[in-house]
């Protein structure tokens, strides 16, 4: 364009001022701009991210995300946006799919370019200047689990997209990793409170990338999926996990599931597990190591507390363990915990073991 860059705040709402951003955008659209070039100068005139999603091959949504008060002149802006995109798209003889996952796949991989996830990034409208965190939701839940997810990150703007198994939501984000995963937590277990029935399923498991700027969403999708694999459905598990509060458990997620499951420990504890009442007796020695007394292990599991002692006993006795002493706490702390997360993992897999934990 030959004129001058425009912004909507230097507007009244005069019909002057309409006239102005109409031939803006006028030359805009007989300059032969493509969608890409349409949505940067629309959102540097906007002085907000916008929003589109295509409604048919040929036919945009355009809203503007602003903070605040609106301009009297919005939405005129979005109503010529709309036409340029519709321009542009009928140059092309298809749908320039702005709202498309697959430009937030693009966004969130390190495979591409950095121009290419800078122009992805644009064409979605995000905002550059705010900080952005992703959470992995795990699949196979059911479609009220993702919906609790996406309630509590509240009104922002929330883009999604399935990548393999799991489910990425790309949002904005100002709280901190503890408060956040606190509070999904919360709400993940209010609604589907344990032990979930068969047919339920085990609702989300939830895992929550570090903030970060708009540019490093495939670090923080990593980082999410690497806090998947310490979700569980029990009683004592976390629904929610944040990779910033793993510090150096994040090591555990690159043990190997299949060497883990194969370790002596944890086929002893898995055999134990394969009946009914072995399982009870392994889920409860793993509530205790994480609960760390009698009483709260009865109190969460709702028993009595010698059902507890009576069950922990039992893995006692099998494992060769006595939990009254350090060493041996820690290591049936670390087997249950590694055990945990080669169950866990392979349940994203969709491969779990026949039948344990």
């Amino acid at each position: 364009m030959s004129v001058d860059p425009l912004r909507i705040s230097e507007l009244g709402a005069e019909p002057d001022a309409v006239v102005r951003l109409l031939a803006y955008f006028d030359e805009l659209v007989e300059s032969s701009a493509d969608a890409d070039r349409v949505l940067r100068i629309a959102t540097e005139a906007a002085e907000c991210p916008l929003g589109v999603r295509w409604v048919s091959p040929t036919e945009p949504e355009v809203w503007l995300e602003r903070t605040g008060a609106g301009h009297p002149l919005d939405p005129v802006l979005a109503d010529r946006v709309r036409h340029a995109l519709r321009m542009a798209a009928s140059r092309v003889g298809a749908r320039v799919q702005l709202g498309d996952p697959a430009l937030l796949e693009l966004v969130l991989s390190d495979n591409e370019l950095p121009a290419e996830r800078a122009r992805a990034i644009r064409l979605l409208g995000l905002d550059e200047t705010r900080e952005i965190r992703v959470l992995a939701v795990s699949a196979g839940s059911p479609a009220e689990a993702l919906r609790v997810v996406v309630r509590e990150l509240g009104d922002q703007p929330v883009r999604s997209v399935a990548i393999g198994a799991d489910t990425a939501l790309l949002c904005y984000s100002s709280e901190d990793a503890r408060t956040l995963s606190d509070r999904l937590d919360a709400a993940i277990i209010a609604a589907f409170p344990p032990p979930l029935p068969a047919h339920i399923g085990r609702g989300p498991w939830v895992g929550i990338g570090a903030k970060t700027t708009v540019f490093g969403a495939a670090t923080s999708w990593r980082q999410a999926q690497r806090g998947l694999r310490f979700a569980s459905s029990t009683h004592y598990g976390r629904r929610a996990v944040a990779y910033e509060r793993l510090s150096a458990l994040e090591l555990l997620a690159d043990l190997p599931s299949e060497q883990v499951l194969r370790h002596h420990d944890v086929a002893r504890i898995n055999a134990i597990a394969s009946t009914p009442a072995g399982a009870h007796d392994v889920d409860t020695t793993e509530a205790f190591c994480v609960l760390g007394s009698l009483r709260r292990t009865a109190a969460q599991l709702h028993l009595h507390h010698s059902t507890v002692a009576a069950r922990i006993a039992h893995v006692e006795a099998a494992m060769g363990w006595d939990l009254a002493d350090p060493i041996d706490r820690f290591t049936a702390t670390l087997v249950l915990f590694v055990r945990r997360i080669a169950l866990s993992s392979a349940e994203l897999t969709d491969a779990g073991p026949t039948g344990v934990g």
